[in-house]
């Protein structure tokens, strides 16, 4: 059986070979619509497959292509649930809730600096405001004028750390929901 990844050396860390296997021949099914949940609610999503994450261990798949395939994989799924909603929607509803949505996430983006997202606290680390808020600048213009922003350029900003910053949780779940739209109007 061929390798899917190049490994990293026996010394550094990667991905646990065995979870990306698993998660993988899982997807695989979920995708071929070989398995499903009860009442056939789908067993994977685009958001299941978005907040994977695998435990390091020596020797393991390179992270940046196991990364690289999975963003490749949350696509495929965010298009067929894309067109699954679409067909029940309908055309002006579907676009209708993509638009509100953005609107949400507009209205959170357009805060004033510095108070766009809850506080880690004065003694926790968070996401350094300033990184955040001039990445939220560039998200605005996107939704605003249609600014050159890709999903890729959202699934991988990093933030400076700062005691005190924005609260992590709560930016990444909005930069969730930005390549959530972002998907729906591809």
């Amino acid at each position: 059986m061929s390798v899917p990844f190049p490994r990293t050396r026996s010394s550094s860390l990667g991905y646990d070979t065995e979870e990306v296997d698993d998660f993988l021949a899982k997807a695989r099914l979920a995708y071929d619509e070989r398995a499903a949940g009860p009442e056939g609610t789908p067993v994977l999503t685009s958001e299941m497959v978005r907040s994977t994450a695998f435990t390091m261990q020596k020797g393991g798949y390179y992270p940046p292509a196991v990364d690289a395939a999975l963003e490749r994989l949350e696509d495929a799924f965010a298009l067929r649930e894309r067109d699954a909603a679409y067909r029940e929607a309908g055309d002006e509803r579907w676009y209708q809730q993509a638009r509100q949505r953005a609107a949400e996430i507009l209205a959170r983006l357009e805060r004033p600096e510095g108070k766009r997202f809850t506080k880690a606290g004065p003694l926790s680390i968070g996401y350094h405001p300033k990184d955040v808020d001039e990445f939220a600048d560039h998200l605005v213009e996107y939704f605003r004028s249609g600014a050159d922003v890709s999903v890729t350029d959202v699934r991988t900003v990093a933030f400076r750390s700062r005691r005190g910053g924005y609260s992590e949780a709560q930016v990444d779940a909005v930069l969730d929901a930005v390549v959530d739209v972002m998907l729906a109007v591809r």
